[in-house]
């Protein structure tokens, strides 16, 4: 009802004002035609109108006179225009000349025309316009021109604006009255019937029945004077109430004491426990009049008895799986067996076990196979110092009698329960004294379980309760059972690890360098730094090479664990082999650049033990040669951080090496760059671990580096430790290797060389003048070796290879000699028969020399002996053999 007041008056309220609007808007249009028709009909009889159209400039005549006749009567605009529609007036002058927009026709007749127009072009803005166009009219009757004016429809004003508050304002009165009505007649139907109409009302009773009888739940409604005015049936069987109990007072119902000083006592009560008769009950008690009921109170009672004995059983559950739960989550956080065994121990303590210690086998801890002959040691204890008096303590080798109940469970392999120590002869055998003191100190109750994980024993986990901890239970068992289990799968797991971890680091400290060689180009420092948490792929090497060189390398193979220590071994033997060929840095890079995708091909293709297969992509090296005799350092890199170089004036620089990719991706050239180095700079080659990490990218990595390197110490193993200290994160990541080499130039004074020309008979004037540069030397007991070896070598030159050819001599550490000429044909040792005339130089070579060898160049080779030098000298050749073999490169007839 109240909604359909409020719809009826406003529709009448609508209806009114639509017909008001609908009214107004028919007055206002007429009110706008008359003062247009009016305006147009006053300016076109005004004397002088028709006699400014014959004039020569109309326009000028009639603007300001039409202007001033609008503002004048209010409208808005009024226009003059000839017989053909041209305006001579308008509001904006711009638009004087144009053509007038409207019907003029039944004008030019001597009519009158009133139109409604839109779109005209108005300074007020566009609007609906009522415009009136009428004729002017010369003395004789002659239509000589036009004259509309025009009003916009909204400046005409109409009774309707002042009737509309009227009429709104009734209306609202209208509503208001209604509304209050409405509502009053409205509260009390709400007083009366609680918002339910007469079928709300019937479903509810029959659902309050229904409900109130079939719930599991005792339901009560005591008056205020103590009388039961409700009781379904689940009250009635808890309580006993006889049938007639309702509407007698409660005192009345034959309860016990208890219960009915509890009805009685309106207490507001929240799970009250009350016991009646052998009924456990949750009773919670409200007053109803705060909720709009009349005084009194309601009672609920349900009966927990069963419950009692559930709940108690699920909280034991709860903690179980909770604790079972943090077991997982902190049993073997980390990778290490001793700490695992003591997360084991803290973990039980003191929610499942007062004490808790953990026993492994000796080979465990060091990641070895266990035995079983082996004895176990304590390695984990966890619970009050005083309460594990008596106890093995951690470190203790302990080896359990056939008697006692860590040697039955690990018979038996499962867990073992001695709920009484006391009554425990195997466990007070074992040790008695121990045991004494462990009972005086409370002990009383033990659980020993076998530690096992795939199969294999590991050792024991014990769990002991003191005090006035109940003793252990059949129950217990499989809780223990539990964690021992996953205690020894983390354990097994760190163990493998460790051994794992163990086998790698000696496979990658029996592949790494254990030093550098012995050579005088360079001085050189380095360190390395595994990962913390594995072993990697990181390495470096100082190879010694002819010709007063030393090769640098540095390497890193990324991942970790045996595979990247292994791949390392290999490559940094393929290093060795290829630098024993002499080969220029891009040219040893192509050859491992091979090398590794021979290796991954052949391990992709290949059937493993288990078909697993893993491939090196990932390896990067730099090779640099430096030769002390020119002071020139030939880099190369495969994917590798370039080197830095710090120059004697402290300067840092990091050369612009041509990168390439790393090695295995085949097909990709290497770029060599020559870095020309004083003597006395510093050549640090790094792997990327030292760098960048986790926290700094590899530009900031580089700018902290060149700080480092400019803050440091003159000396290599300065530059190494200012290096460390700055870069090293305190976690590193990954591996670190670093090596700096401080450059040394040979002295030109040990430095001799000849250009030969290509005839025998300049063999015997070059070897006079190294006689006697070798006797100027201090070397002269090995004048007569060292000229036989050149005259072999020089005659090889003149007779097989091709001009220039020339001859340096080296006072090194050793004597080299060095031969080169300009072809590319590589000598080889053959042995020659007794018929051969030659074939036995270069076999006189490989005798008398220490090593020897060719090396390629650019513009021919280099083919160079090496003479070891002891104390300033080397061992010597008979004499007489010597100076025969030198004899014969005299003889001409030879």
């Amino acid at each position: 009802m109240f909604v359909l007041q409020i719809v009826i008056v406003a529709l009448l309220v609508a209806a009114a004002v639509t017909a008001l609007v609908l009214q107004a808007g028919r007055d206002s249009t007429r009110e706008a035609e008359r003062q247009a028709l009016t305006a147009a009909e006053t300016f076109a009889n005004a004397p002088g109108t028709a006699q400014a159209l014959s004039s020569r400039d109309p326009a000028a005549v009639l603007q300001p006179r039409a202007e001033a006749a609008r503002k004048r009567a209010n409208v808005t605009f009024i226009v003059v225009m000839d017989t053909s529609g041209i305006r001579y007036t308008h509001p904006d002058p711009k638009r004087i000349g144009q053509k007038f927009i409207g019907t003029i026709e039944p004008s030019l007749e001597g009519g009158t025309t009133i139109e409604r127009a839109r779109g005209l072009p108005l300074p007020e803005g566009s609007g609906p316009v009522i415009q009136a166009v009428v004729p002017v009219t010369d003395s004789r009757g002659s239509v000589v021109g036009l004259v509309s004016a025009g009003i916009k429809v909204h400046k005409v004003t109409s009774l309707s604006a002042r009737q509309l508050p009227i009429i709104f304002g009734a209306g609202a009165a209208a509503l208001a009255l209604s509304i209050l009505g409405t509502a009053l007649v409205a509260r009390r139907l709400l007083r009366q019937t609680h918002g339910l109409g007469p079928a709300e009302m019937t479903r509810m009773y029959e659902h309050h029945d229904a409900v109130l009888h079939a719930v599991r739940e005792g339901v009560l409604i005591i008056g205020a004077d103590g009388r039961l005015l409700l009781a379904n049936d689940e009250a009635r069987r808890l309580l006993e109430l006889p049938v007639d109990s309702e509407q007698r007072q409660v005192a009345e119902l034959k309860l016990d004491a208890d219960t009915a000083r509890l009805l009685a006592s309106g207490e507001p009560t929240t799970d009250g426990v009350h016991r009646a008769g052998d009924r456990l009950l949750a009773v919670n008690m409200r007053p109803t009049a705060p909720y709009g009921g009349p005084a009194g109170w309601v009672v609920t009672l349900r009966d927990t008895t069963e419950l009692e004995a559930v709940s108690g059983r699920a909280t034991v559950a709860r903690e179980r799986l909770t604790l079972l739960y943090d077991a997982g989550v902190r049993i073997g956080s980390t990778l290490d067996v001793v700490r695992t065994a003591q997360e084991m121990a803290d973990v039980a303590t003191p929610r499942f076990a007062d004490i808790v210690t953990v026993d492994l086998l000796e080979p465990v801890a060091r990641g070895e196979e266990p035995a079983r002959t082996a004895g176990m040691r304590r390695t984990a204890i966890s619970g009050g110092p005083q309460e594990r008096e008596g106890l093995y303590p951690v470190g203790e080798l302990i080896t359990f009698s056939r008697a006692a109940p860590q040697a039955r469970a690990l018979e038996a392999g499962q867990a073992v329960l001695e709920s009484d120590l006391r009554q425990a002869r195997g466990w007070r055998e074992q040790d008695p004294d121990g045991a004494c003191r462990a009972l005086e100190q409370g002990v009383h109750s033990l659980v020993t379980v076998p530690l096992q994980a795939r199969g294999v024993l590991l050792g024991m986990t014990n769990f002991w309760r003191t005090g006035d901890s109940p003793p252990f239970k059949e129950e217990d068992l499989s809780l223990a059972e539990e964690l021992a289990a996953r205690a020894a799968v983390a354990i097994d797991n760190a163990r493998r690890f460790t051994r794992e971890h163990t086998m790698a680091v000696t496979l990658q400290r029996s592949l790494l360098p254990h030093g550098v060689p012995e050579q005088d180009a360079l001085e050189v420092a380095w360190r390395y730094l595994p990962a913390e948490a594995a072993v990697g792929g990181d390495w470096f090497d100082v190879i010694p090479l002819p010709g007063a060189r030393v090769a640098l390398v540095v390497g890193d193979v990324v991942g970790h664990g045996l595979h990247a220590a292994a791949t390392m071994g290999r490559l940094r033997t393929a290093v060795h082999n290829f630098s024993a060929l002499d080969l220029p840095p891009d040219e040893l890079l192509g050859r491992l650049d091979d090398l590794v995708s021979r290796i991954d091909s052949d391990e992709s293709t290949g059937d493993g033990p288990q078909g697993h297969t893993e491939a090196v992509t990932g390896a990067t090296c730099l090779y640099a040669i430096y030769d002390s005799v020119t002071g020139v350092c030939t880099t190369a890199r495969a994917g590798h951080p370039g080197p830095a170089v710090v120059y004697p004036d402290g300067t840092v620089a990091y050369p612009e090496v041509p990168a390439s990719p790393p090695l295995g991706l085949g097909n990709h050239p290497f770029e060599t760059i020559e870095l020309h180095l004083p003597e006395g700079s510093r050549l640090v080659l790094f792997t990327d671990g030292l760098i960048e990490n986790r926290d700094r990218d590899i530009d900031a990595g580089l700018d902290l580096l060149r700080g480092a390197l400019q803050r440091a110490g003159h000396t290599p193993e300065e530059t190494c430790q200012a290096a460390i200290d700055t870069m090293l994160p305190a976690h590193p990541a990954d591996d670190i290797a670093l090596l700096v080499a401080r450059t040394r130039l040979l002295d030109p004074s040990r430095v001799a060389h000849w250009e030969v020309l290509p005839d025998p008979a300049a063999v015997a004037p070059v070897r006079a003048e190294c006689g006697a540069k070798l006797q100027e030397w201090g070397l002269g007991d090995i004048g007569f070796t060292t000229e036989l070896i050149l005259s072999e070598l020089i005659t090889n030159a003149i007779r097989y290879g091709s001009p220039p050819i020339r001859v340096r001599l080296l006072h090194h550490r050793s004597l080299i000699c060095e031969v080169s000429d300009g072809s590319s044909t590589s000598p080889r040792v053959r042995r020659a028969t007794t018929t051969d005339e030659g074939g036995r130089g270069l076999f006189l070579v490989a005798q008398f020399a220490e090593r020897w060898g060719t090396r390629y160049t650019p513009g021919g080779k280099v083919i160079w002996a090496e003479q070891s030098l002891h104390d300033g000298a080397a061992a010597t050749t008979s004499d007489t053999l010597t100076e025969a073999l030198l004899d014969q490169f005299d003889d001409p007839t030879l």
